[in-house]
């Protein structure tokens, strides 16, 4: 992890990033981690539980990460092999190196983000204000 990045780990199966860089910078976001009674044979359901404005998570918490895809033909999703602490990094990575305008869930975010790049970062910050504080 970086240090930029100050995560926590609840024992209910909720995690919290705050970040101190970046478009998200300021921003306090918390998902929910669901490990199945099959884990980990089969990947955790993760969402997001803040709303945010971003090109791979949409405004109902549904999170394009591909590590937990469990079927994917490019061999980058799951594998009994993988753990929470995978999962972690790469839930950490959408805020930093994995965060994808190429290849979006939420179309919206990123053809925004290709439109105007500094109106994109108003609206991430105006989101940060009102829901990730």
């Amino acid at each position: 992890m970086t240090d930029t990045y100050c995560i926590f780990l609840c024992i209910h199966g909720c995690l919290c990033f705050l970040s101190d860089e970046g478009y998200y910078q300021s921003g306090r976001f918390q998902f929910e981690i669901d490990v199945p009674e099959a884990y980990n044979m089969v990947p955790p359901k993760v969402r997001c539980l803040t709303r945010i404005w971003h090109p791979n998570i949409t405004e109902n918490g549904e999170i394009c990460l591909s590590l937990l895809r469990e079927h994917s033909i490019d061999g980058t999703g799951w594998a009994p092999t993988r753990t929470l602490k995978d999962v972690v990094w790469g839930l950490n990575s959408l805020f930093t190196d994995l965060l994808n305008f190429d290849d979006p869930l939420n179309i919206d975010a990123a053809e925004h983000h290709l439109r105007d790049k500094e109106d994109f970062r108003n609206k991430v910050q105006d989101y940060i204000k009102h829901y990730a504080r």
